[in-house]
């Protein structure tokens, strides 16, 4: 038998022969960040599923399936340099951990998206910085910012790009002779009716230009002033490019027909224009670009030797402490979520509708189907109200416990402009008081002006925003209100009265519209 020495050597795989290149005081700092960041994937894996489905689904953030190899990437070209440095754990970690957890439970009782998927990948960067200490972070840095580009957003500027890309192609319909008019985000010209859609608003390579353009930014540039000029560009060139697409299509659509623009528009603008485009922004750039190919990303030298970076590391601990207040604060906030979704407001057994002095109830139906969307309401109103001299309002109500995922009044695609259907935002409406005014369209054109309130407690507001902090401040403080919408709409029509004109009318009818609301709701 021979002895044990004289035995061939197993292969060893890519991951052990890695792992054995990490310097020896790296090993367990490395395993235990990788336990905690799996832990907390774990424990809030809802929202990362979340993410990964619109990274996977939606069309305007494919480009974050990139992103993961890209942070590896970026944190293995900074090695050489971290090697050198003995991760410390770090207290103020903790705070942004914590921080983290807060607006994680925040988000969570807003039903905000945005809030609990961007919590949870700061609570990656705060573990890092709580497990790994200061230095380590100056000299991954870039890597660790680089991070927020994993969460989804972008979704809240498609109104302003809509508007911005319909007067950029007036503008150039107007230079090039094609006589238009416009209606907010519709153009009509002779040979045919044009929406600036969401889908045509551009958001989607804004996004990933921004993505693109950090890491350009970072890696091919040492001046500061150059990179925010690199910034700058990758920001203004997707916008006005965008205008010039919309622009080509009504252009193109001018002498060969509406369905060949279509098509021109998806094939070539949706595949070649914007890789030219991108192509044409690194060009810009390439001669500008200072740093040398060999350069390190960091300076070594400069963080070991960096007085503050000293001061900053005295504030350590011990990093039993520092797994223990992770696990501590990410239970927390899962403890405080779950205690929060028990609490909601007592509900009537049935709401009806109001009668209004002067006005009567209509059972006739608009030009256009308009259906408002109140996704998980307890209780819903919807009612047509007429007072015989040609005004008439169309009115929607809703009614609920409490708020959460899936129950949002003033969520995304929630109330007047439901997504998904024919309706159309087209520009603001004329004001009202404490309310959102919205002008909205279908194919026809059709136009409608909805104006929607939305009430918690003794807030009467028409901002999500608001509302939305109303509904923290009663989730943190366990406090069950009920939340209400309301929103009153009128069809603009040929020989009918102004659509603001007949839902002031019904406002002067019914008062106050706070006490109508809680009346309608029967919570006072």
């Amino acid at each position: 038998m021979l002895p044990e020495s004289a035995l061939p050597a197993r292969p060893q795989g890519l991951l052990t022969r890695l792992f054995a290149r990490v310097p020896g005081h790296w090993r367990a700092p490395l395993i235990r960040l990788a336990a905690v960041w799996l832990a907390l994937i774990v424990l809030f894996l809802g929202d990362w599923r979340d993410m990964a489905w619109q990274w996977w689904e939606s069309s305007t953030y494919n480009h974050i399936l990139l992103i993961p190899p890209i942070l590896g990437w970026l944190a293995m070209q900074r090695g050489a340099e971290t090697a050198q440095i003995v991760p410390r754990a770090w207290w103020p970690g903790l705070i942004v951990t914590g921080g983290a957890v807060f607006l994680w439970v925040l988000g969570d009782f807003s039903g905000l998206n945005l809030a609990r998927q961007l919590a949870v990948v700061v609570m990656l960067q705060g573990a890092a910085l709580a497990l790994l200490g200061p230095r380590v972070a100056a000299a991954q840095l870039f890597p660790l910012g680089y991070m927020l580009t994993l969460v989804p957003f972008g979704d809240e500027l498609i109104p302003f790009l809509q508007m911005i890309t319909a007067k950029l192609t007036m503008l150039l319909l107007a230079l090039s002779q094609i006589p238009a008019t416009i209606d907010g985000v519709f153009i009509t010209t002779r040979f045919g009716y044009f929406e600036v859609a969401e889908a045509c608003s551009g958001v989607k390579f804004l996004i990933a230009m921004l993505a693109y353009g950090a890491l350009v930014s970072n890696v091919c540039f040492a001046s500061w002033r150059r990179r925010a000029g690199f910034m700058a560009l990758s920001l203004v060139v997707p916008v006005l490019a965008n205008g010039v697409r919309a622009w080509g299509t009504v252009y193109i659509a001018s002498w060969r027909g509406i369905e060949f623009a279509a098509s021109f528009d998806h094939i070539f603008y949706g595949w070649v224009f914007f890789a030219l485009v991108m192509g044409l922004v690194m060009a810009v750039g390439w001669r500008f670009f200072d740093r040398k190919i060999d350069a390190p990303l960091v300076d070594g030298a400069a963080i070991a030797a960096s007085p503050l970076l000293a001061r900053l590391e005295r504030m350590a601990l011990p990093t039993t402490a520092a797994l223990g207040g992770i696990a501590a604060l990410a239970l927390a906030g899962l403890a405080w979520s779950a205690a929060a979704s028990r609490i909601a407001a007592p509900m009537p057994d049935l709401i009806a509708l109001q009668t209004v002095p002067g006005w009567q109830f209509d059972n006739g139906s608009p030009n256009s189907e308009w259906h408002p969307l109140h996704g998980g309401a307890d209780h819903r109103l919807v009612a047509r109200y007429t007072d015989g001299k040609g005004h008439v309002v169309d009115m929607s109500f809703a009614l609920y416990a409490a708020q959460g995922d899936g129950k949002e009044a003033g969520g995304f695609g929630q109330g007047a402009l439901p997504l998904g259907s024919r309706w159309a935002w087209e520009e603001p409406g004329p004001g009202f008081a404490d309310a959102r005014s919205d002008v909205i369209q279908a194919p026809g054109p059709i136009h409608r002006l909805a104006v929607t309130w939305l009430r918690s407690g003794d807030l009467l507001t028409g901002s999500n925003t608001r509302l939305k902090l109303a509904n923290m401040e009663d989730r943190l403080l366990l406090r069950a209100r009920p939340t209400m919408t309301l929103i009153l709409s009128a069809e603009a029509g040929e020989g009918a009265p102004p659509p603001d004109e007949s839902i002031r009318s019904f406002l002067a009818a019914t008062g106050p519209i706070a006490p109508w609301m809680d009346r309608t709701a029967r919570v006072r």
